[in-house]
Order: C-alpha cells, then sequence, then structure tokens
C-alpha cells in the first residue's frame, strides 16, 4: 500500500541537513551535555558583547572630557565600581532563578507580569540593536582598511553578516560559539599586550599623572566649582553607558549553560566583570599616559596603538597594529552572537506567557529557537537597511533600553530582599548590593534617556512603546481564548470527578468487556493532552459516526519547546506525564466498550512526528482514520490566524500526501 510506504525525504529537506544539520535526537542521554557551555565558552559567546563595548564605551566617556582628560581616572573607577555592582547584583539573580533568571523573569516574578512584559520587550529591542550595530560597527572597521572605492559594499557585506550569522545560529549554540574562539582569543590578547605594555613601560610617569590630575581638579574647580566638576565626571560616566551593555546576558542564558547552571554562570560573570573591568580601566589610563586626542578618521584605540607600538620597529609596528584593530572589528561581529543567543530566548519566555506568539517558544529539529532566531535576524536587517547601517544613528539608538531592564531587575531584586528580610539570613547584603545598583542603573537610565531623547533616542523609546502596545493586544486575544475554552475544559471537571457517563453523549456506556480486532473499523484521534478540546472532539466522534468505531487509538506528540528543555529529566518527565494523558483516555473508551491503546513519541515538530508514526498506525489498523478537533473562532480574523498555527491542517495535508484519510472536526467556542 502507498500508505505504507517509508516517507523519503525531499530535496530541500536534504539541503537543510547540509546548512543547517541533521535533527538531534531529543531521547540522546548525552544530548545536554553535548549542547550545553562550559564557562569559557561562554564567556566567548555571552561576554563578547560586553568586552567589544571596550571599542566605543571608554572612548565616549573620554572624549566628552574635553581637555580635562586627567578626570578619565575618575569616570574609568566609577565605571568599574559599576561593572562590579551590577554584575554582582546577575549573581545574586542566578542564585535566585537557577533555571534562567533574566530581567524578563525577574521583573515578572518579583515585581508583576507588566513590568515583566514592559522589561522583555525593553530587551528585545535593545538585542536587535545589539544585532543591527555591532555589524554596522564590524563592517566599518572592516572596510577602513580597504580601498575607498569599495566603500559602496558596507552595507551590502553587513547584511550577509546578519544572515550569516542567521544561519550559524540555527545550527545551534556550541556551534555558534566554537568558530570564534580564535578571534576572541586574539582580541583579549593584543589587548593584554597594549595595555600591559602602556603601564609598564609608563610606570615613573605615575607620581607626574597623579600630580597633573590633582592640578586640574583645583584649576577647574576654581572655574565652575566642586558641584560642576562632580557633573562633568557624571556627564562623561553617562556618555559611556554603552559600556555596560551585556552584563545581563548570563542571566538570561542560563539554560545553555552547563551543569551545574549556578556555578558555571557564575564562573562566566566573574570571567566577563574581570575582563571587562581591566579593559575600561586599562584603556582609560592608556589614554591619560600617551595624552590621546581625537584624530579625523582614527578611533582612540587605534590612536592608543599607533602611538604604544611605534617605537617597536616598522614590521612589528604595521603588524601588531593590523592584528589589533582587525581583532577589534571582528569582536564587534561577535558580539551580535548576545543578541542572537539571548534574544530568542527572551522571545520564548515571553511566548510560554502568552505576551507574543506561541511559535516563538517552539525548537526546531536542532532543538533552537529557530523561529526566534530568524525574527530577530530578520528585524536587524530591516534595521540596517532603514539606517543605511549607520553607526553614528545607531550609537544613539543603543544603551537605552537595558537600562531599563537593569533598572527594572534592580528594583525586584531589592523589593524581594526587603519582603523577605525576616528569612533570608543574608538580606541586608543583598539589600545593599541591588540598592546600590538599583541607584546607578536608575541615574544612567534617567541620564541616557535625558542626553539621547533629542539626539534620536526617541526613536528607540517609541518603537519599545509601539512594541508594548503589540504584546498587551496579543496578550488579550490569548486571554479570551482561554475564557472561550473554559467551557470545553470543564468537561475535564465532570470526566473525573462524576466519570465518562455524566458527560454529554457518554448516555449509552455499557460494561461489555472490549475485545481486540485490528480489521474493525479504527478512529485515530490525535490530542494534545487530556483536556477539554480532546474530550469534545472524541465525543462528538461518538454522536456522528455512533457504533462505526470498534477501536480507539490516541496519539499524543510530546512536543520539547523552550519551556521544557532545560535540564536533564525533562524528557523523561514529559514522557510521564503524556502517557497519563492517554491513559485517561483509554481508560474512558474501555468503559464504554470499545477496545482503546495509546500511541506516543517525543519530538519538536508535531506534524512531522504524526507523518512518521502514521504508516505504523496503518499497517495495525488497516481500517483506520484519523480525526482531529479544530477551533473555530467567531471571527476569522488575521490575529487568530497570526496567534493559531493550525497544526492540524499541515498534518492533513501531510498525510493526505501519503494516501491516509484525516477527518477534521469543527470545534466552535463561540
Amino acid at each position: 500500500m502507498e500508505a505504507q510506504q517509508k516517507f523519503k525525504p525531499s530535496l530541500i529537506h536534504g539541503l537543510k541537513n547540509v546548512i543547517i544539520g541533521k535533527a538531534r535526537d531529543p531521547h540522546d542521554s548525552g544530548l545536554f551535555q553535548k549542547l550545553s557551555l562550559i564557562a569559557f565558552f561562554a564567556w566567548i559567546g555571552l561576554g563578547a558583547d560586553g568586552l567589544s563595548s571596550s571599542c566605543y564605551g571608554p572612548e565616549e566617556a573620554f572624549l566628552s572630557l574635553g581637555v580635562h582628560s586627567y578626570l578619565g581616572l575618575f569616570v574609568g573607577l566609577a565605571t568599574v565600581l559599576t561593572i562590579f555592582v551590577i554584575s554582582t547584583s546577575y549573581s545574586q539573580i542566578i542564585e535566585l532563578f537557577p533555571t534562567g533568571g533574566g530581567g524578563y523573569l525577574v521583573a515578572s516574578k518579583l515585581l508583576s507580569p507588566t513590568f515583566g512584559m514592559v522589561s522583555g520587550c525593553a530587551l528585545l529591542i535593545d538585542y536587535v540593536l545589539t544585532i543591527t550595530l555591532s555589524i554596522a560597527s564590524g563592517a566599518d572597521a572592516l572596510f577602513s582598511f580597504l580601498p575607498a572605492k569599495w566603500q559602496g559594499f558596507k552595507l551590502e557585506f553587513a547584511i550577509l553578516g546578519v544572515i550569516l550569522l542567521i544561519v550559524v545560529n540555527s545550527r545551534g549554540v556550541k556551534e555558534s560559539v566554537v568558530p570564534l574562539v580564535p578571534v576572541f582569543l586574539t582580541f583579549i590578547l593584543s589587548h593584554a599586550l597594549a595595555i600591559g605594555y602602556a603601564l609598564l613601560t609608563h610606570s615613573p610617569d605615575y607620581p607626574k599623572i597623579l600630580q597633573g590630575m590633582s592640578l586640574d581638579i583645583q584649576n577647574l574647580s576654581a572655574q565652575i566649582g566642586t558641584a560642576g566638576v562632580i557633573f562633568l565626571v557624571l556627564h562623561a560616566y553617562s556618555m559611556g553607558a554603552g559600556t555596560f551593555t551585556g552584563i545581563e546576558a548570563v542571566s538570561n542564558g542560563l539554560p545553555i549553560l552547563r551543569e551545574p547552571r549556578v556555578q558555571t554562570a557564575k564562573r562566566t560573570m566573574r570571567y566577563m566583570s574581570i575582563s571587562l573591568s581591566v579593559m575600561v580601566m586599562g584603556l582609560m589610563v592608556s589614554y591619560v599616559l600617551y595624552r590621546v586626542g581625537p584624530e579625523p578618521g582614527k578611533t582612540l584605540n587605534a590612536i592608543l596603538f599607533e602611538r604604544i607600538a611605534m617605537g617597536w620597529g616598522k614590521t612589528w609596528f604595521h603588524s601588531f597594529v593590523l592584528v589589533t584593530l582587525l581583532s577589534e572589528a571582528v569582536i564587534l561581529f561577535v558580539a551580535a552572537q548576545t543578541g542572537f543567543l539571548d534574544g530568542p530566548r527572551v522571545l520564548a519566555s515571553m511566548a510560554l506567557d502568552r505576551w507574543v506568539p506561541t511559535r516563538f517558544a517552539v525548537l526546531s529539529d536542532r532543538l533552537v529557537t529557530q523561529n526566534g532566531i530568524i525574527i530577530m535576524g530578520a528585524v536587524a536587517l530591516v534595521m540596517m537597511v532603514l539606517t543605511g547601517g549607520s553607526v553614528r544613528f545607531l550609537v544613539v539608538l543603543y544603551s537605552i533600553n537595558v537600562f531599563i531592564t537593569f533598572t527594572l531587575s534592580q528594583l525586584g531584586m531589592v523589593r524581594h530582599w526587603w519582603k523577605d528580610r525576616g528569612q533570608e539570613s543574608h538580606w541586608r547584603k543583598g539589600l545593599m548590593i541591588n540598592g546600590v545598583g538599583l541607584i546607578l542603573t536608575a541615574f544612567i537610565l534617567g541620564a541616557v534617556i535625558i542626553l539621547k531623547f533629542h539626539e534620536g533616542g526617541w526613536v528607540t523609546l517609541l518603537i519599545t512603546s509601539v512594541l508594548v502596545g503589540v504584546v498587551i493586544m496579543i496578550r488579550r486575544h490569548y486571554e479570551a481564548t482561554t475564557r472561550l475554552l473554559h467551557r470545553l475544559d470543564n468537561l475535564v471537571q465532570a470526566a473525573r470527578s462524576l466519570g465518562f457517563e455524566s458527560l454529554p453523549g457518554g448516555e449509552k456506556s455499557t460494561e461489555k468487556k472490549a475485545e481486540f480486532d485490528p480489521k474493525e473499523k479504527t478512529a485515530v484521534l490525535l490530542v494534545n493532552g487530556f483536556n477539554g478540546v480532546g474530550l469534545h472532539t472524541l465525543l462528538n466522534v461518538f454522536r456522528l459516526y455512533g457504533e462505526v468505531f470498534k477501536n480507539f487509538v490516541f496519539v499524543e506528540i510530546g512536543v520539547v519547546d523552550a519551556g521544557l528543555f532545560k535540564g536533564l529529566g525533562a524528557i523523561d518527565r514529559l514522557q510521564v506525564q503524556v502517557m497519563e494523558d492517554l491513559d485517561s483516555y483509554v481508560n474512558f473508551v474501555k468503559r464504554k466498550g470499545y477496545y482503546g491503546e495509546g500511541v506516543t513519541t517525543i519530538g519538536v515538530d508535531v506534524a512531522e512526528e504524526v507523518t512518521k508514526i502514521a504508516p505504523q498506525i496503518i499497517e495495525r489498523f488497516p481500517q483506520a482514520i484519523f480525526i482531529g478537533g479544530q477551533l473555530v473562532f467567531p471571527e476569522d480574523t488575521f490575529l487568530s490566524r497570526l496567534l493559531h498555527n493550525y497544526t492540524l491542517f499541515a498534518i492533513q495535508r501531510k498525510l493526505y500526501h501519503q494516501g491516509i484519510p484525516f477527518v477534521v472536526l469543527p470545534i466552535r467556542v463561540y
């Protein structure tokens, strides 16, 4: 029979295996070990965003000081203090939310779902801008080494970079991080060498530097007063706010870290905070030591590295400067990884809470949130085209939203420590750390909004506000649907409390023993849990077909999504839950005197899994007809089509292709 033939992969399926990779087996006991990242790789994948900010954050702060460059030492110290305060507070968040405690979840659990939604929307925009700005900056840096006539291809190159990262991240987390190791290490080593050389060779100048700083402060205080000096330092400090972006990435990326996750995450956070602090402070001190100032067409780092290597000889000079600046250019591309690693995870968390379409919580057969990766990349592409890849404009849009999340996360933790002050032994320490973090992040947020608002920062706030409005509309639709389905779910309560005979259509129940005859008519019902939709479909079969079917086979696919795929044992727990659901259906039909059995498998795509097992069921039950219930809403709107996947119709098309009959029963939820 045609239905019994094994399904052959298409050409497109084969190409997908070559480009993206073959499907992973959710039952593989070593799967989490293969997919998760140790602290070193996590430092590369999640820490590149923070480290790449040293290419522009310290520069922005230093330039804003003008001729008062000595004050850069105070700005550097304040920046380092802030890095450690924020990273320490996020280490506490990691302990409190060991399965993943990014800004969205923290604000949702510790403040309210609405605050969490705002934090999530802010993070999504921030991660899109991380991708766009990082790749645009990297393209700028790389093309600065190329002939001027090639500048016209810079935007196309940046677009190609986004597409390449979409493909690489669709293959898997580790596959997207491992190739970046040489670039990351080159960046670290070259910058460490430059900073170390600058500090060691100028160590005799330290007293002179301190004397100059003291004299500069005295002269400036005489002109604008002590308050004016403090304001100038705070202004420069807030202008370098981009330095702090990326610190939250580890808490968002906990699900991809190697067990024990909390320890791995805290170790990664230490790597990130120490390396970023050394880089920022080292660059600030080096700027002062070498009296670096702005030059047309060059970054401060480029000027610094040229001055550091000036006495090394022509060959060493050119080689060192080229390698160091190229590593800066490429690390900016690597920084886009943070947006692709964490953005889809925030999107998946919001999807599980019904703020965005639930399809964003679905995993691909490579067990990555491919829909999230694609949408993040697509929006970044749109942003790249609309801005023309202008780094100057993108920098203005950047770094506002991350401080919305920082502030809400710190506020949530402060509320947590105060609320549980009688239960937590170290609540004072936690309250102090998060309290200081709240003050710092709230100050930077306010300063950045004020300083950047009229320069174009209002665009970021407008886009974020529009996104907030859209997700509120989506959430309201899901809530309305839940209310409509509540009537169906009452069937489950009645079934559990009163027995199957009490249900509508259950009056003809008999006590005869079920006899198995595979040649009899068989109804194969697709269900997604023991719920009102499944029971309603079953009762409709009895109502419409009477005694036609003697056998009932219930098929449920255990779907591995972003909410479930978080650790060892998750697949086993899912398997147990699915078997309990199927046993409930089987027991019901047996009480009516029919033969019943359950069939299940675990996967990420319901349609694909049903397509695989359907021929086996047909081989065992030649007279089988597949049946599924489809919700019918009061109005067929664009929103209902967007937010509900209509998987049943996809299954119907696939089974028709195999010559297997499939009946769709409408379930009206008016």
